[in-house]
């Protein structure tokens, strides 16, 4: 049997489905399998003392770092902590304590993985420096930001580059966890697993998150003004004259504007804004196509659909499908 020592770094404000999905897929597999896995799940902190969560829920280490010491490992998974300021801005925390240790670790590590916004304390040792990542939607542009030597990435639910594995937000930690399993037994064990979880089988690492995509705060008023603008008359057939127009600048100086404060061209904004109501209504109402493209200014299916493949990788029939709120 091969040993597979699996270690999940714990930490204070973690978040509580970082830290206890990858172990639960890693203990289905067992259903499926009549040999042992090897898998052996540790879940370390700094002390033995308990953790408090971010869900409030603590929860009790089962070793130290101090007692890894001379211990190889196979899967080292780094969970994430985040802090929420009263306007619901969404920051990444990393303790530079913990990023210490996960340093130490991941080189007699086989594999090293983050989940969610882990991704933020790998960034933070070198390790994901010359490679593409993947994070939680809503920290991509602080981690690109703070970490220009990784290409971020925010929109697959997983990535893989070469033995360090990051991925996406919250439920994803399952996907990257049944990844995990298919590279070690195959993929028809992994797609078992997943039916034992009751999730959409096993989805591939170009997976969209098909997450909202953070709007980042404007600076200035009047560039507010406009995107309620926009908000309000999307079923309209905007354009960058009209908006640019309507700001008193020129063309070019408001798309200088919108890359300086919003980090996207007008275009890029509208198309983002449409396609958030477009999901809205897909998930929310039994409206056909056509009156969704209609209502979200996409004017035709052809269009909206053209939309949901760039940016989520699936058809508008094929997200209804499955996020529609019955």
């Amino acid at each position: 049997m091969v040993e597979r020592l699996v270690v999940v770094v714990l930490f204070e404000r973690v978040d509580l489905l970082d830290v206890t999905g990858p172990p639960e897929v890693f203990a289905l597999l067992q259903r499926e399998m009549d040999e042992p896995t090897g898998y052996e799940v540790l879940l370390v902190a700094p002390s033995m003392e308990p953790v408090t969560t971010s869900a409030g829920v603590r929860v009790l280490p089962d070793a130290t770092f101090t007692d890894l010491e001379g211990r190889s490992i196979d899967t080292l998974v780094v969970p994430g902590a985040v802090d929420v300021d009263e306007d619901r801005r969404v920051t990444a925390l990393v303790d530079p304590e913990i990023a210490a240790h996960v340093a130490d670790l991941a080189p007699r590590t086989r594999r090293v993985t983050s989940v969610c916004v882990g991704a933020h304390v790998l960034a933070a040792t070198g390790l994901l420096d010359g490679k593409r990542a993947t994070t939680h939607w809503s920290t991509a542009q602080q981690l690109a930001a703070e970490h220009p030597a990784i290409t971020v990435d925010a929109d697959p639910i997983f990535i893989r580059d070469g033995d360090v594995w990051t991925g996406a937000g919250i439920s994803s930690c399952l996907d990257l966890a049944l990844a995990l399993v298919a590279d070690d037994f195959g993929e028809a064990l992994a797609q078992k697993v997943a039916r034992q979880l009751v999730v959409y089988l096993k989805r591939p690492s170009g997976q969209s998150q098909f997450s909202v995509p953070l709007e980042p705060a404007s600076t200035t008023r009047r560039v507010d003004e406009l995107r309620h603008y926009i908000r309000e008359h999307l079923a309209e057939p905007l354009t960058v004259a009209e908006l640019a127009e309507r700001l008193h600048v020129s063309d070019r100086q408001l798309t200088r504007i919108f890359k300086t404060e919003l980090g996207m061209t007008p275009a890029a904004y509208l198309e983002s804004a449409r396609l958030e109501v477009a999901r809205n209504r897909l998930e929310t109402s039994d409206d056909t196509l056509t009156r969704i493209a209609a209502a979200c200014g996409f004017g035709t299916v052809d269009t909206l659909t053209r939309a949901f493949r760039r940016a989520l990788n699936v058809t508008p029939a094929e997200y209804r499908a499955r996020f529609r709120i019955h």
